[in-house]
């Protein structure tokens, strides 16, 4: 169903700004003597789980929400949902302080965490459903429509009648899916979907998500270890470590600050003994195929294919992108080096 004009104003689903949490941590004096003293003297530490965070997300967006274990992501996502109360800082969202007005706030979004379930474990899908309609006083025809649809876009029929424990985990993932979604909400964070998934169910869970966001306009902030789901759904990316935000943008900007170095694959017409081409490096030579990688900032791919086709024959060739996975972990490396 269409959204309500309520849900149209122009601005952000979500304001955060210099948003901190920190967390103070006992620590026990070492030795005999610390143990004996123990009662006595302890010291503590300083953990800056969340620290200055500012960032906005308009309506509409898929923005995925990446870092390392440890470094702020679940802290982030309980502040949001209103299961933490920041330090310090502000968040707005929807019009809601998430922490000060939670049973109204809560009404509003969806969540599904990767290894935990808000099904009942030994009712039926279709129950636990049921009363989630009367949990979220869900209207009548809303939730037959809803449920209709994602009946149809996650296949449930095969296991809606069945006991929640005795599911997949694929399957879990899609019923758990279907019940954030019953009640329409504008905003649905989303922790580590796909985890532990196979390639057909984690492809399934993509589309799903890819129709909620297009088609009925829902936000979606997504965690996730998986930088394919990254790369198939989401458009901005948010990067985070220590609790601090290392790069927020456009995934394609991301690659390019970040992703310097490109390759251009040629299938050669004959077999030459080397190659050379200005600009570029020849890092595989196999049969036929050779792999040049070069430098985005010092060559085009087009320059670099017209010295190519002017010194040899060739019979086909395309250029890759640097993989996500190498530009995310080549900023932790800096992020370390500048840390050392």
């Amino acid at each position: 169903m269409p959204k309500t004009e309520s849900h149209t104003h122009s601005y952000p689903i979500i304001r955060v700004e210099k948003l901190c949490k920190h967390f103070t941590v006992a620590k026990r004096a070492g030795g005999m003597i610390g143990a004996l003293r123990n009662a006595v003297v302890r010291s503590t530490t300083l953990i800056r789980a969340v620290d200055d965070l500012t960032f906005e997300i308009q309506r509409g967006e898929l923005v995925g929400y990446l870092g390392p274990n440890g470094a702020g992501k679940s802290t982030t996502i309980k502040m949001l949902t209103g299961l933490l109360v920041p330090t310090s800082g502000e968040i707005a969202i929807n019009g809601f302080v998430p922490w000060r007005e939670r049973s109204r706030y809560v009404a509003t979004i969806g969540a599904v965490f990767g290894q935990r379930t808000t099904l009942w474990w030994d009712l039926p899908v279709i129950d636990s459903l049921n009363l989630l309609r009367h949990v979220y006083r869900i209207p009548e025809a809303l939730f037959q429509h809803n449920l209709g649809e994602f009946r149809r876009i996650l296949e449930l029929d095969e296991f809606i009648t069945s006991p929640v424990r005795s599911l997949s985990l694929g399957q879990r993932m899609r019923a758990d899916l279907c019940a954030a979604m019953l009640h329409d909400p504008d905003l649905l964070y989303l922790d580590e979907p796909t985890i532990g998934l196979d390639v057909v169910a984690k492809e399934r869970i993509r589309e799903f998500i890819r129709h909620i966001n297009r088609e009925r306009g829902a936000t979606i902030l997504l965690t996730t270890h998986d930088l394919q789901d990254v790369e198939k759904l989401c458009d901005r990316v948010m990067i985070i470590d220590h609790g601090r935000l290392l790069f927020d943008g456009a995934l394609a900007d991301l690659l390019t600050r970040f992703g310097a170095k490109r390759e251009l694959v040629v299938d050669m017409a004959e077999h030459y003994p080397s190659l050379t081409v200005e600009g570029a490096e020849l890092t595989e030579y196999e049969g036929l195929r050779a792999t040049f990688q070069f430098d985005r900032a010092t060559v085009t791919a087009s320059d670099l294919i017209g010295r190519i086709s002017a010194q040899y024959r060739i019979q086909d060739l395309s250029v890759r992108e640097p993989e996500i996975e190498n530009t995310i972990r080549r900023i932790y490396q800096d992020r370390l080096l500048e840390q050392g």
